[in-house]
Order: structure tokens, then C-alpha cells, then sequence
């Protein structure tokens, strides 16, 4: 039997059928250790916030959404009014289509050519926990290192948070029909579709980063952190596993609040007792479906437009905005506070949301159905 680590203390809200769900992974063949993360919470057949070190290569740990990760990227803006800059961010739902949007400068982010050829989807957000946020730098805990990345208190940030979209899916589905939950037959195969996915997720991300830019009246730049939380490592010839838990071998890594609370960016130096991970975000405490009703019993839709620091929510889905408030979610300091405590990572600075993107905002008297039945209308 591999060995489980759970990197959180007593007082951390820590789900038993979470860490239930760590030693059914490390019961697999091959299976060395498992490491979860203060924002470890119940995933679809595994853990969400752990990292998962084996010498057998297993595509359902890492799940549908290879690739999905957070980039910060620096924004200059004249002012930023968050009532005003919410109304500017585009149809982030509308994907980039390559042959009939040719022209959108966006597109200037491209390198070379569409990983694996997949254009469907690009540039588009998702949904789930998925957002484009315009945040401002909130307190700043390391200076040196924050100016290393061109940072310091009061500049502006778009963190971007999404994936693959359907490549990942698709990679996914095409193991499972074959052989279900079991080990990749050829990793070698797996890997190269994989690495594609993880490619076209961090391209995804710059994209959306220069969408809003445009649409924001700025000018794009490049990423200062860009990391990937969903996807496989081979590492000293062990493959690592990687579910919601983010590099932390030395690498910078935003890992993510909720909208109406801060996020922070670390410096990770996670060794090999945590698999050299670190977390992703707070970490649901509550499932979508808990969060959905007990939110109804508690906030009106316009509340939750409104966040406790101030700042607008951008979503025209008005199940998603209960799904996704901040009650659902763990508190973030605890979350820091257990990455400091157990030495896997250093917090360099906070950031406050202003306006984060989760879908279009349809209006005050429209929602996603009224939307669906236009589309069906077409």
C-alpha cells in the first residue's frame, strides 16, 4: 500500500470522504505516494488537491480538463472602475474561430500552430470554477520577489483560470471506452496527446488574457506565472500524477480564492514527501448542489453580483453564481496558511478581485434558459 499525506492541520476543513478517496488511489498497482493539499475535496473517482506519484501511468487521476491551469498577467489601465470595465469584457462564450475571425489582434499571442489542430473552443472561459478576473495586487509579503516578476501594490492583474475545454475531454474519453479506470496501455501515446492538451490549455489562457485586454483598452502581455494544475509529470522515471494541485518545485503559482475574497501568489518549494506540489485554490467545502440550495435560501442573485470586497461578478448563469459563491468554498487563508505551516510554499503577495468573468451578463431579467431556447429558435 502507497503512503498518504494529508498537508493541512486539525482546525483545516478536511472532507473524510476525501481521504477516503486518496487511499482508494493509493491501493492501485503501482501506486508509491500520495500527497494531498490543504484544498483537498471529493472529485469525480479521485481526489481533487492531491498529487499521486506511480511507476503505472493512470489517465482518470488527472481527468477530463488536461491542462487546466492559472496565468497572472500584468494589465495597465488608466482607471479602473469596476462598474464601468465590467461592461466591457467580451462574450467570453464565443469561441475564436480561426478562419472567421482572422483579424482580432488576439491572435498576435499565437506561436506556431493550433496544438493538436483543435480550433473548437478557443478562447472561450468554460464553466465550472473556470473565470478571467481583473484584480489589483493587494499586500505585498515578499518585495524582492515581487519586483523580480514586475510587481508591487496597487498594479493590476488579469488571472485567468480555464483549460482544455474539449480536447482534454476527448483524450479522456477515448482511454475510457477502451479501458475504463485502468492504466494507459502505451503511455508514450497518452503522453503526446496529453502534452497537446496542456499546450493548447496555456494558449487558451493567453488568449482570453488578450481578449479582455483589447476589450479593456489595453495592451496584452505576457504571463509572469503560468501554471498548470491538471496533468501527468515523469519525474526520476515515477509518473506524477497531478489533480488539482500545482507545481511547486521552485515555480510562482496564484493560487485562487473565491470572487469575493483575495487569492494569493506563492513561491512553492514543495519536496518529495508532498510530491513537490503545492494547492490550486481554497477548495470546495460544498457540493454544487448544497451550494446551489442553501444559496437560495440565503442570497438573492443580485447579492452575489456584489461581492464582500466590493468587487462585480460577471455571470448571466444564475445557478452558477449560487454553485460558485463563497460560502461554498474553503477559507483561502487556512489554505495559505497550511502551505507556510508545513514548508511547501512562501505567500509573495495577495491580490483583490474588481471584476471577475464567469459568462456573459444577460441582464437582470434573462438568464441561460431564456438564452437556450433563442439559440433553439435560430
Amino acid at each position: 500500500m502507497a503512503t498518504v499525506t494529508v498537508f493541512a492541520s486539525p482546525t483545516s476543513w478536511i472532507e473524510s470522504d476525501a481521504v477516503a478517496q486518496c487511499h482508494q488511489v493509493a491501493a492501485l498497482d503501482g501506486m508509491i505516494h500520495v500527497a494531498a493539499m490543504p484544498d483537498l475535496h471529493p472529485g469525480k473517482g479521485a481526489p481533487i488537491g492531491a498529487a499521486m506519484a506511480s511507476t503505472v501511468l493512470y489517465p482518470f487521476l488527472v481527468g477530463s480538463d488536461i491542462g487546466c491551469g492559472i496565468a497572472v498577467f500584468p494589465i495597465r489601465l488608466k482607471r479602473a472602475v469596476p462598474e464601468k470595465l465590467a461592461a466591457r469584457f467580451p462574450d467570453l462564450d464565443r469561441p475564436l474561430d480561426p478562419k472567421v475571425d482572422a483579424d482580432d489582434p488576439a491572435w498576435a499571442v499565437l506561436d506556431g500552430e493550433i496544438p493538436a489542430g483543435h480550433a473548437e473552443g478557443l478562447a472561450t472561459v468554460g464553466r465550472g470554477n473556470h473565470f478571467v478576473e481583473l484584480a489589483r495586487v493587494e499586500t505585498v509579503f515578499e518585495p524582492g520577489h515581487a519586483s523580480r516578476l514586475g510587481l508591487a501594490a496597487g498594479d493590476l492583474v488579469l488571472i485567468v483560470h480555464s483549460g482544455s475545454r474539449g480536447l482534454g475531454e476527448r483524450i479522456l474519453r477515448a482511454h475510457t471506452e477502451a479501458h475504463g479506470a485502468g492504466p494507459a496501455p502505451d503511455p508514450t501515446a497518452y503522453l503526446a496527446r496529453h502534452d497537446e492538451a496542456v499546450r493548447w490549455g496555456s494558449l487558451n489562457r493567453r488568449l482570453l488574457a488578450a481578449r479582455v485586454a483589447y476589450a479593456l483598452g489595453a495592451e496584452p502581455a505576457a504571463p509572469v506565472v503560468d501554471q498548470c494544475h491538471n496533468l501527468v509529470e515523469v519525474r526520476d522515471g515515477v509518473y506524477l500524477h497531478r489533480k488539482g494541485a500545482a507545481p511547486g518545485d521552485g515555480r510562482d503559482v496564484l493560487v485562487a480564492g473565491t470572487r469575493g475574497t483575495l487569492s494569493y501568489l506563492v513561491h512553492g518549494h514543495a519536496g518529495p514527501e508532498a510530491n513537490h506540489s503545492v494547492a490550486h485554490g481554497a477548495g470546495r467545502k460544498m457540493s454544487r448542489a448544497d451550494a446551489l440550495r442553501r444559496g437560495r435560501a440565503k442570497h438573492t442573485v443580485e447579492e452575489l453580483r456584489r461581492t464582500p470586497v466590493g468587487s462585480l461578478v460577471v455571470c448571466g448563469d444564475r445557478q452558477l453564481l449560487f454553485e460558485e459563491a463563497p460560502t461554498a468554498y474553503k477559507r483561502i487563508e487556512q489554505v495559505i496558511t497550511d502551505l507556510a505551516d508545513h514548508h511547501l510554499a512562501t505567500p509573495v503577495a495577495s491580490t483583490v478581485p474588481l471584476v471577475t468573468y464567469k459568462t456573459p451578463d444577460l441582464g437582470p431579467r434573462r438568464d441561460r434558459r431564456d438564452q437556450r431556447r433563442e439559440r433553439g429558435r435560430a
